[in-house]
């Protein structure tokens, strides 16, 4: 008879529901991929390294040519100066890199917070280092952090807090004035880590900048800052992702690395070391590219009776379904859009410990071909 560490854990509402859109042949808003490749140059350079033998084992820290890259773009992002060396590490994925940030530091019966609605990996990476989530709920309809609600969640055994910004799954944004004043909250807490997930750092809007921790230098100095190349340059499928972190911890984060994975794949980080020294440009330009998504999916559905406010950051719309079908938990609600209206989307209710009843929200992603969402919400605005 098996013991299992993870009860409460099933196949993933992504899952799930990308595999129902594949067999009802509806339109996937639901996963959060891009239904377009990654540019040609980027590509390009795969093969090329392919055909050069770059296909042993990388360093297990990461192909020094694209940590510096990685250190680079920092410091033209943020003004911040990390050490290429002993501060970024590359990992398989940004959710193996918050994996390993909470197994280096998280022990039996610490506590972590975490803010509903929450991704769905971080409680499960919480339980397997014998560690409990306390789940401190974003404001309702602006999905702002409660400082009083997260005052009153710490506690002695707090060991971290996890942050998401921009946020999935409602595409708000954390302020530099929030970050200051998480600072305040726990000057006084040596004792206390943070994991900033920031994969869609480069997809904010409307000229707003992103508040990155890396940026905040007394954060910085208790922090695991992770973001995801398959988000800022189209290609999810890589599965490549880093964490920056001072070396302190830095070096904890190597220690569970080195076991889970030991490295990531070595001609894919010769691609993008090479892609990232060539195109610059890219991620000045992808809040551009992914706001003019945006505006087209959000103006098509206005003659929808979904209800929205455009989001300022990640590739996700949430819309409020009440006009439609209140009688719908969003569970139902997005399966009956899929198997009857052709649209495959996420419930935002899975997302949290306890839902707030009220609400009537599912998430749609619009990193899509323009093609895709005409044809996506031709169907929406039908039902």
């Amino acid at each position: 008879m098996i013991t299992s560490k993870l009860p409460n854990v099933g196949i993933t509402i992504f899952t799930q529901m990308s595999q129902l859109a594949a067999q009802t042949g509806a339109l996937n808003l639901s996963q959060g991929f891009p239904d377009f490749d990654g540019p040609q140059a980027l590509r390009d350079a795969v093969g090329r390294h392919i055909a050069s033998g770059h296909n042993q084992y990388s360093p297990m820290t990461g192909l020094p040519a694209l940590r510096e890259q990685v250190a680079a773009k920092i410091a033209r992002s943020y003004g911040a100066n990390v050490d290429a060396d002993t501060e970024v590490t590359i990992t398989p994925g940004a959710t193996q890199a918050i994996f390993c940030a909470i197994q280096a530091v998280i022990h039996r019966g610490d506590e972590v917070i975490v803010f509903d609605p929450a991704y769905d990996s971080y409680e499960p990476s919480v339980a397997l280092a014998g560690g409990r989530c306390v789940h401190v709920q974003l404001g309702v309809k602006d999905f702002a952090i409660d400082f009083e609600q997260l005052k009153q969640a710490l506690s002695p055994r707090t060991r971290m807090i996890i942050l998401n910004s921009p946020h999935n799954p409602s595409g708000a944004l954390i302020s530099r004035a929030e970050l200051d004043q998480l600072a305040e909250l726990i000057r006084d807490r040596d004792d206390l880590y943070i994991v900033s997930d920031e994969v869609y750092e480069h997809l904010v809007y409307d000229g707003v900048a992103h508040a990155s921790v890396l940026a905040h230098e007394e954060l910085y100095q208790r922090a695991f800052v992770v973001s995801s190349f398959g988000k800022t340059y189209h290609v999810t499928g890589w599965k490549t992702g880093y964490v920056v972190a001072p070396p302190a911890l830095t070096a904890e984060l190597r220690k569970v690395h080195q076991y889970v994975s030991f490295c990531g794949v070595t001609p894919l980080q010769y691609a993008l070391a090479d892609y990232m020294a060539e195109h610059p440009e890219h991620v000045e330009e992808l809040p551009g590219f992914y706001q003019a998504k945006r505006d087209l999916f959000c103006d098509l559905l206005a003659p929808s009776r979904f209800s929205f406010s455009k989001v300022t950051g990640t590739y996700f719309q949430l819309v409020d379904y009440s006009q439609i079908r209140p009688d719908l938990n969003d569970v139902d609600m997005a399966l009956w859009m899929t198997r009857e209206h052709g649209v495959a989307a996420i419930p935002v209710s899975v997302f949290y410990q306890d839902p707030p009843k009220e609400q009537r929200l599912v998430r749609l992603c619009f990193a899509k071909r323009e093609e895709t969402l005409r044809q996506a919400a031709e169907k929406l605005c039908v039902i």
